[in-house]
């Protein structure tokens, strides 16, 4: 009786989820066929047992959107999606609720059981996936070798080197050629090699002319996308399910985490046997000063590694991409960015590209509506009421969205649509220089805020000024659409991608 009742629960456990998923799939694509523009900016109906499942698997390949027109349409700019089985999940782009999670009551809103199990197997115990203790040491020791000039100071001569030798001579060779790049794969190779550099003191030649498929950036690839996946499932029992059977999508997350743990593993071991037979190697790398300040536990420095490279590669290519398509349409912007880079030429160290400011404002301007990472996710460590009045109980995901908060028309006014660099920026006096106005971090999360506001935001606009700097002061970015009015698709999955790519030719200027 007792392996009766534990296979029944088996069932009722693995397969009930399975059979709802399937029957909410066949209903969703007839329902998706039926539905208007005016029913998705609706909030979400919920049903008893199933909650907004039907919703949610409308709208899964519009999911930003979705959730953007929802928030717009809730007059807190929040809502409480009911998931299947009592599954709730509060999203918010309402930036007091963001201070209070992010800053107010920052320890009350930890990472949570939930993003660190999705994320354990390919980020193990690092920084981006740590709380607590472990997350405050980590904390201290990178904020630490950030805050190094002589760190700064790498990293430039590494972003140079890799955009004059390998990024401006591959676009000047298809501009030659009239040939089509995928600029998006591109920036994202340029972006790896860089924060390889940066992080390992290893160059993995990514950007190389032949376009190389380097087997750790396919298995880091590989490792982000199912990862992303299991963090957007709608039923979590079926990728545990899957891990446990060794089958689909877990199996392949393992091949390719093994891949990139395996590879990472190995990088710590030669850099450890390089500072113990050369006492005077150059500890420029991220790795070596990690090293070097006493830290040698392989799987504590190596999760830290992977969760660098996650955080430098995929946001700033991510940011990139859709600057350059911004731009593309935008020929009165790109003529006074131009203009300020033919200003400076000969001065853009980092102290230089900091006085970029119409650079500075645009490239702002352009992750306020297609930001790096669209969404961020907390889990209430207890009981809790956000500033709007919404009730959270403790263990109850908290998810604010930096897509949809970027989106509202009682933030940025009724032009929120329009890519204005201007709106960042004010004359120092009638005819004058432009100075830059930031923004409210709880308003602008777009690189968190709080006390895990990113780390790395300073060399992060030094690396990507330096690359509009290389590319627009020489090339046109021209896009190569199938038809007039052609708009990319905004996908995500731990970070944000342009759908298919984005191809281009390059024109080099006169």
């Amino acid at each position: 009786m007792l392996q009766v009742g534990l296979l029944a629960s088996f069932l009722l456990f693995f397969l009930l989820p399975i059979f709802v998923f399937f029957f909410i799939n066949t209903l969703s694509s007839f329902l998706g066929s039926k539905k208007s523009s005016s029913q998705s900016n609706k909030l979400p109906r919920s049903y008893p047992l199933i909650g907004s499942s039907i919703a949610i698997f409308v709208n899964e390949k519009r999911r930003n959107q979705w959730i953007t027109d929802v928030l717009k349409h809730s007059p807190t700019k929040t809502f409480v999606l009911r998931r299947a089985f009592g599954d709730s999940r509060i999203f918010t782009a309402n930036p007091s609720n963001v201070q209070h999670i992010l800053k107010t009551q920052f320890y009350l809103y930890p990472k949570g059981g939930f993003v660190r199990q999705s994320l354990s197997d390919f980020l193990g115990s690092g920084i981006l996936n740590a709380d607590g203790g472990n997350w405050k040491f980590q904390r201290q020791i990178s904020s630490h070798e950030f805050n190094t000039k002589s760190l700064r100071k790498f990293v430039e001569s590494v972003v140079e080197s890799e955009l004059s030798e390998r990024l401006v001579p591959i676009l000047s060779n298809a501009a030659a050629e009239k040939s089509v790049l995928d600029l998006q794969d591109i920036l994202q190779r340029f972006a790896f090699d860089n924060i390889c550099k940066i992080a390992f003191g290893f160059d993995p030649e990514y950007l190389s002319p032949s376009l190389p498929k380097a087997e750790f950036a396919a298995a880091f690839d590989e490792a982000v996308l199912i990862s992303g996946i299991r963090m957007n499932c709608a039923f979590p029992a079926l990728w545990k399910l899957k891990r446990a059977l060794g089958i689909g999508h877990e199996r392949q997350l393992r091949l390719a985490t093994s891949r990139v743990r395996g590879f990472a593993g190995e990088v710590v071991n030669e850099k450890k046997r390089e500072l113990k037979e050369r006492s005077s190697l150059e500890t420029s790398d991220l790795l070596s000063r990690i090293l070097c300040s006493g830290h040698l536990d392989e799987n504590f420095v190596t999760d830290m590694v992977i969760s660098f490279i996650l955080a430098g590669r995929d946001t700033t290519s991510a940011a990139l991409t859709w600057f350059f398509w911004l731009i593309s349409g935008n020929s009165r912007v790109e003529d006074e960015i131009v203009k300020e880079i033919r200003e400076k030429r000969e001065e853009l160290d980092y102290d230089e590209v900091k006085d970029m400011v119409y650079t500075h404002a645009a490239l702002c301007e352009s992750m306020r509506l297609y930001p790096p990472v669209p969404s961020d996710t907390k889990e209430a460590a207890g009981d809790d009421v956000l500033p709007d009045g919404t009730i959270v109980k403790k263990g109850m995901t908290v998810i604010y969205h930096p897509y949809a908060m970027g989106r509202m028309e009682e933030v940025w006014g009724s032009d929120w649509s329009e890519f204005k660099p201007e709106r960042w920026l004010m004359r120092e006096e009638e005819g004058g220089k432009w100075s830059f106005v930031g923004r409210d971090p709880y308003t602008y999360p777009v690189f968190q805020a709080g006390p895990r506001i990113c780390l790395g935001k300073d060399m992060a606009f030094l690396q990507m000024k330096r690359v509009v700097a290389g590319v627009l002061s020489r090339f046109r970015v021209v896009p190569v659409v199938v038809e007039e009015g052609f708009e990319p698709v905004y996908v995500s999955y731990l970070t944000s991608k342009m759908k298919g790519g984005f191809p281009v030719k390059m024109e080099e200027k006169g």
